[in-house]
C-alpha cells in the first residue's frame, strides 16, 4: 500500500510537470518575443546614437576648421596692422586700406554666427539626445517592473494551476465514480422501467376489465333504492344541486387562498420578531440574549411547524370536494382535521403570548425606555392579548362547525346560519385586533427610532416587522368581507333533498338527513358489488388446511428447537476452546517441567552408574529425593503455583527411574505421541505458511513490477525535470546577459555624454573667445590712432 501510496504520488507530481510545461513553453516565448522587441529597439538607439556621433563629429571638424580659419585670419590681421604700422603710403593707399579689415571682420561675424548657429544646434541635439536617455531609461525601469511583475504573476499562476490539478484530479475521480454509480443506476433504472411497462399494460388492461364489470354493476344493481326508512333512507346517494356545490367549492377554493395569504403574513411577522428579539433589547452577538428572549427566540423559530398544516390540511378539504357528492356541514368530514390543526395553531400562539408580553416589559425595564415610549409598549401588551383572545374564539366557532359532521356532536340545522354568523363577527373583530397591533407597533417603532441606541439593522427588522403586519391587516380585511358578503349563501338551506320526498326540506322530519359516510358506503358498495359479480378464488379444503398448519408450527417449533440447540452448542464451543487454551498453556508448562526432569533423570541415572561399585546408591538417592523438591519449588514459583498433582507426577517420575524399562517404555510412547502431534501441527502449520508465501510472492512480483514501471516513468519525469531545469537556466542566463549589455551600453552612453558634455564646454569657451576677440579690435584701432 505505502508502494502504491508513492507511485500515486510520484504520477500526481508527473502530471504537475507535465502540466507545467506549456505554462513555461508560454512564457518563454514571451520572454523571448520582448528580448527581441528589446534588440530591435536597441539596434534603432545604437543607429540613432551613431548618427548623432558623426553630426557631433562633423561639428567638432567645422568647429576646428572654423578656428583655423579665424586663427588665419586673426594672423592675417596682425600682418597687415603691422605692415600700416611700417609703412607710410599715400592718402588713397589710407582709404583703401580700411576697407580689407571690414571684409574680414563681416566673414568673420558670419562665421560666428554660423557657429552659434551650429552650436544651438548641438544644444538642441544633445538636449534631444539627454531626452531620448531618459524616455529610454523610464522605459527600461517600466520595462523590467514588468517583467518582475509577470515573472510574479507567472509564479502565483503557477501555483494556482498546480492547487487546481490538484482539486480537477481529485473531482475527476470523484467524477469516475459517480458516473459509474450513474451508470449502474441507469441500467437497473432501464430495467425498472421495463418491467414498469410491462406492468402498466397488464394493470391497464385489468383496470379495462373492472371498468366494464363496474358499469355492468351499476347498470343491475343500483336501481334498488331504499326510502321507507328515514334512518336507512339518509345512507341512499342524495339528489344536490350542482350549481350549488360548485359554488361551495368556489368558496373554500378562495378561502384557501386568502388563509395561504395569512399564513405567509404570520411567518413573516414571527421570523422577523424572531430576528428582533435577537438585536433588541441585548445583541446577541455581544451582549448574551436573557433567558425570556432565549425561550422566545425558540418558540418563534417554530411556526412553520404550526402554520403550514392549517394551510395544508384546508387544501386537502378542497382536494376532497367533487362535483358529484354535495358538501354540507354534515358531509365535510375533513374539515375536522383542519379545526384539530387550527387548534395546535391557537395553543401555539396562547403559549407564545407570555414570552411576547415578558419581552414587551423587558423593553419597558431598559434604562433608555421613556415613558412616551413604555406607553406604547403597554397599548401594544393589551392588542396582543386581545388578539390572542380573539383567536381562540375563532378556533371555538371553527371547532363548533367542524364537529358538525362528527357522529357525537348534531345540532339542528337551523342552528349552522347563528353558527356562521357569529364567525362572522369573530372574523371582523379579528381584523380590527390586527389593526390595533399595526397601529401601536407602528407608533412604538417610530419612537424607538428617534432613540441613540436604535441601530440601522433594528430599523430594517423593524420595517420589515411593520410590512408583514400590513400585509395581515389587508389578509384579515379580505376575509372579513369576504366571510361577510357571502354570508347569505351560507344561510340557505343545501341545495339537496333525499330520495322519496318531493320537497328540499321536510319539517315533519326535521329537514333532510345524509350521512356523512355516504360517499365512502358508495365506494364500499360497488367494490362489494364487483366482488359477488366476479370469479370465486381458488380455495384449500378444510383437512389440508388444517394438516398444514401442524406442519408449519411443528417446522416453527423444530426451527426454534434447532436455533436453541445452535446458541448452547456456541456457547460449549466457545467454552471448548477456551478451556483448549488454558490446556495448552498446562502443557507446555509441563512440557518445561518434563525437560528438566529427564535432565535430573539422566544426571541420576549417570551417578548411579558411578557409585554403584562404591555401594553409596542409596545415599545418594534420598539426598536427590530431598533436594528436588526444593528445586521444583524454586523453579516453578516464577511460572504458577504447584499443584499436588504435578508434584505426585514429579515423584512418580523418579519411581519410574528407579522401577525399571516398563514405565520408562510407556513415558517415551506418550512422548512420542505427543511429539508427532505436534509435528502434524506444525506441518500444517508449515503448510499455511508456504500457501500465504506464494500468495506474497505474486503480489511481490506484481509490485515489483509496477515499482519497475513507476522507476522508469520516474526517470522520464526527472529527465523531463532537468531539461526544464535547463531552459529554465538558459532564460535566467540571457536575461542576466541582456541586463548587462544594457547596463554596458548605459554606462557607455554615459561616459560618452560626458565627453561630449566636456567637448561642448570647450567649444563654447573658444567661441566665447572668439566674440570677444572680435569686439576688442575696434578700441585697438582707436588707441593706435590716438
Amino acid at each position: 500500500m505505502a508502494d502504491a501510496a508513492k507511485y500515486q504520488k510520484l504520477a500526481s507530481e508527473y502530471a504537475k510537470l507535465k502540466a507545467q510545461i506549456p505554462v513555461l513553453k508560454k512564457a518563454y516565448l514571451d520572454e523571448q518575443g520582448t528580448s527581441n522587441e528589446y534588440k530591435e529597439q536597441l539596434k534603432a538607439k545604437d543607429q540613432a546614437l551613431r548618427k548623432y556621433e558623426q553630426e557631433v563629429d562633423s561639428l567638432s571638424f567645422r568647429n576646428q576648421q572654423l578656428s583655423k580659419r579665424v586663427l588665419f585670419l586673426q594672423e592675417e590681421l596682425d600682418t597687415i596692422e603691422a605692415t600700416k604700422k611700417k609703412k607710410n603710403r599715400n592718402a588713397e593707399q589710407p582709404a583703401a586700406a580700411p576697407t580689407s579689415p571690414g571684409v574680414y571682420s563681416e566673414e568673420l561675424f558670419s562665421k560666428i554666427q554660423e557657429n552659434e548657429r551650429l552650436h544651438k544646434q548641438v544644444d538642441d541635439s544633445n538636449r534631444k539626445y539627454q531626452t531620448r536617455i531618459q524616455e529610454l531609461e523610464t522605459k527600461l525601469e517600466y520595462f523590467e517592473k514588468e517583467c518582475n511583475q509577470h515573472q510574479q504573476v507567472l509564479q502565483s499562476t503557477l501555483q494556482k494551476s498546480k492547487d487546481q490539478i490538484d482539486r480537477l484530479q481529485q473531482e475527476k475521480a470523484m467524477v469516475e465514480v459517480k458516473l459509474q454509480k450513474l451508470e449502474s443506476d441507469v441500467k437497473s433504472y432501464r430495467s425498472r422501467a421495463e418491467l414498469s411497462e410491462e406492468k402498466l399494460d397488464s394493470v391497464q388492461s385489468r383496470l379495462q376489465d373492472d371498468l366494464q364489470q363496474a358499469r355492468k354493476i351499476i347498470a343491475d344493481k343500483l336501481p334498488f333504492i331504499d326510502t321507507k326508512h328515514r334512518d336507512l333512507n339518509c345512507l341512499n346517494l342524495p339528489t344536490h344541486d350542482r350549481k350549488h356545490q360548485l359554488r361551495a367549492r368556489e368558496l373554500v377554493s378562495q378561502s384557501v387562498n386568502h388563509l395561504s395569504e395569512l399564513v405567509q403574513a404570520l411567518s413573516n411577522f414571527y421570523t422577523y420578531s424572531e430576528q428582533r428579539s435577537k438585536i433588541y433589547p441585548n445583541d446577541g452577538i455581544n451582549e448574551p440574549l436573557s433567558p425570556i428572549n432565549l425561550v422566545y427566540c425558540k418558540y418563534l423559530h417554530e411556526n412553520v411547524s404550526y402554520l403550514r398544516p392549517c394551510e395544508q390540511a384546508l387544501r386537502s378539504f378542497l382536494g376532497t370536494l367533487n362535483e358529484d357528492s354535495l358538501t354540507t356541514l354534515e358531509t365535510a368530514t375533513d374539515l375536522f382535521v383542519f379545526s384539530k390543526n387550527f387548534k395546535g395553531l391557537v395553543g401555539y400562539m396562547n403559549k407564545l403570548l407570555p414570552y411576547q408580553l415578558a419581552s414587551i416589559e423587558e423593553e419597558c425595564a431598559l434604562s433608555s425606555c421613556t415613558s412616551t415610549l413604555e406607553n406604547k409598549n403597554m397599548d401594544l401588551h393589551h392588542s396582543l392579548k386581545h388578539l390572542t383572545s380573539v383567536f381562540n374564539k375563532l378556533d371555538t366557532y371553527i371547532t363548533l362547525l367542524a364537529t358538525q359532521s362528527q357522529n357525537h356532536c348534531h345540532y339542528p340545522h337551523q342552528n349552522h346560519f347563528s353558527f356562521f354568523v357569529c364567525l362572522s363577527k369573530v372574523l371582523q373583530d379579528l381584523d380590527t385586533s390586527v389593526r390595533d397591533v399595526s397601529k401601536h407597533y407602528n407608533s412604538k417603532v417610530s419612537l424607538e427610532h428617534q432613540l441613540p441606541t436604535a441601530t440601522q439593522k433594528l430599523k430594517t427588522t423593524d420595517e420589515c416587522i411593520v410590512s408583514s403586519l400590513i400585509s395581515m391587516v389587508t389578509c384579515t380585511g379580505k376575509v372579513s368581507a369576504f366571510f361577510s358578503g357571502n354570508i347569505d349563501f351560507f344561510k340557505e338551506n343545501p341545495g339537496y333533498r333525499t330520495r322519496g320526498s318531493s320537497i328540499g326540506t321536510d319539517t315533519t322530519m326535521d329537514g333532510p338527513r345524509s350521512g356523512p359516510a355516504t360517499v365512502c358506503f358508495r365506494q364500499k358498495a360497488a367494490t362489494y358489488l364487483s366482488q359477488l359479480s366476479g370469479p370465486c378464488p381458488e380455495t384449500v379444503p378444510h383437512s389440508i388446511a388444517v394438516q398444514n398448519r401442524k406442519v408449519l408450527l411443528s417446522s416453527t417449533e423444530s426451527r426454534e428447537g434447532l436455533s436453541k440447540q445452535l446458541t448452547t452448542a456456541q456457547t460449549r464451543v466457545n467454552k471448548l476452546e477456551q478451556e483448549k487454551e488454558h490446556w495448552m498453556l498446562e502443557l507446555q508448562l509441563l512440557q518445561i517441567k518434563h525437560d528438566k526432569e529427564t535432565e535430573k533423570v539422566q544426571k541420576l541415572e549417570k551417578q548411579l552408574a558411578s557409585k554403584l561399585a562404591s555401594g553409596a546408591v542409596q545415599d545418594s538417592i534420598e539426598d536427590n529425593i530431598i533436594k528436588e523438591p526444593t528445586t521444583r519449588t524454586s523453579s516453578t514459583d516464577a511460572v504458577v503455583p504447584q499443584t499436588s498433582e504435578a508434584k505426585a507426577a514429579m515423584f512418580g517420575k523418579l519411581d519410574m527411574v528407579s522401577a525399571g524399562s516398563s514405565d520408562a517404555e510407556t513415558r517415551e510412547v506418550l512422548i512420542k505421541n505427543h511429539f508427532t502431534n505436534r509435528i502434524n501441527e506444525q506441518a500444517l502449520q508449515l503448510q499455511l505458511v508456504e500457501s500465504k508465501a506464494v500468495n506474497f510472492h505474486s503480489e511481490v512480483r506484481a509490485l515489483h513490477k509496477q515499482l519497475q514501471i513507476a522507476e522508469k516513468s520516474k526517470t522520464r519525469c526527472e529527465e523531463e525535470l532537468k531539461d526544464s531545469s535547463q531552459v529554465l537556466a538558459q532564460l535566467k542566463d540571457e536575461l542576466q546577459t541582456t541586463t548587462k549589455s544594457y547596463e554596458g551600453q548605459l554606462s557607455m552612453m554615459s561616459e560618452h555624454l560626458a565627453s561630449m558634455n566636456e567637448k561642448l564646454a570647450q567649444q563654447k569657451d573658444e567661441i566665447d573667445e572668439l566674440k570677444s576677440q572680435k569686439v576688442q579690435p575696434p578700441k585697438e584701432k582707436k588707441k593706435f590712432r590716438k
